[in-house]
């Protein structure tokens, strides 16, 4: 559990736009995979199978709660980007990587559930696509699919809010 708990609470989080709901499901989702350990395929990862449980958890709790997806209007957009210097060092200043962090979540909560977790699940928790496919419950061809629009769509997301690429 202690393993596991910080990239469960941060999937379930995405996914439900939530924090103090997503602790809850991942409690939920811990107390579900102890009940049903004997069902575990000990040749299959731990991990791969406790991120299902929490996928499907997160997404019975939103079919429950019918929370509809974050509009782009209810987003916090950041204040803007200062122009691009040519002779500004490559790394940007921490005010700066704070800004894109915090249009990134934005854009992050305005993706359909499904791609949000697929995004999270390869960026943050570096899952294979075959991995993110057992996860999800989809074909791995699914899985890259999801990950490729959620990416077309973060970037686009980011744009429309000032983040364009250099």
């Amino acid at each position: 559990m202690r393993r596991y708990q910080r990239p469960i609470i941060s999937l379930i989080a995405r996914m439900t736009k939530d924090r103090a709901l997503a602790e809850d499901l991942a409690q939920e989702t811990f107390v579900k995979a102890f009940r049903s350990l004997a069902a575990f395929d000990t040749t299959r990862r731990l991990s791969s199978w406790l991120f299902r449980i929490a996928h499907n958890t997160a997404l019975d709790a939103l079919r429950r709660s019918r929370s509809p997806v974050l509009s782009a209007s209810a987003a916090a957009a950041p204040s803007g980007r200062a122009a691009e210097d040519p002779a500004s060092p490559p790394e940007p200043d921490p005010v700066e990587r704070e800004a894109l962090g915090n249009a990134l979540e934005a854009a992050l909560a305005q993706l359909r559930p499904e791609h949000s977790a697929a995004i999270v699940l390869r960026y943050e928790e570096g899952l294979s696509f075959d991995e993110i496919g057992i996860v999800l419950g989809i074909p791995e061809v699914t899985a890259r699919s999801h990950v490729h629009r959620a990416r077309k769509e973060l970037a686009r997301l980011l744009t429309a809010s000032g983040w364009a690429p250099p």
